[in-house]
C-alpha cells in the first residue's frame, strides 16, 4: 500500500531559510512542527491542523486563514494584530513573544473549545 506522510515533526533541527513551498505537495498532512530553528521570512497560509511554528524567526503578520485546531507562533517576531478571522475549531492559540499591537478580538471569547491562549 501507499505510505502517506500525515506527521512531519522537523523540530529543533537547525533548519534555516522560508518554508519550502513542497510541503503543500502533502496532501494528507495535517501536522507539522517547525519549532526551534532559525526559519524566516513570513508565514505563508497553510492550512492545517495542527501547526507548530515558535521560537524561529518569522515576521510579518499572522495569517488569518488558519483553520485549524493548534496554532503555536511563540517566539517569533510576528507583528500587527491578530485576526479575528481564526478557526472557530482552535483549541490553542500561542502567540507570545511576539511584537503583537491592538487588542484582543472579541470573536476569540466565542471559540467554543479554546482551552490555551
Amino acid at each position: 500500500s501507499d505510505q502517506v506522510t500525515t506527521k512531519l515533526d522537523l523540530s529543533e533541527n537547525s533548519l534555516s531559510g522560508t518554508i519550502p513551498s513542497q510541503l503543500s505537495s502533502l496532501v494528507r498532512l495535517t501536522t507539522l512542527y517547525l519549532d526551534q530553528n532559525s526559519l524566516s521570512g513570513t508565514l505563508p497560509p497553510i492550512d492545517l491542523p495542527y501547526l507548530g511554528l515558535s521560537r524561529n524567526s518569522f515576521s510579518g503578520s499572522i495569517p488569518s486563514q488558519h483553520v485549524g485546531l493548534d496554532l503555536l507562533l511563540f517566539g517569533n517576531s510576528l507583528s500587527g494584530t491578530i485576526p479575528s478571522q481564526l478557526s472557530q475549531d482552535l483549541s490553542t492559540l500561542w502567540l507570545s513573544e511576539n511584537s503583537l499591537s491592538g487588542t484582543i478580538p472579541s470573536q476569540l471569547s466565542k471559540i467554543q473549545h479554546l482551552g490555551a491562549l
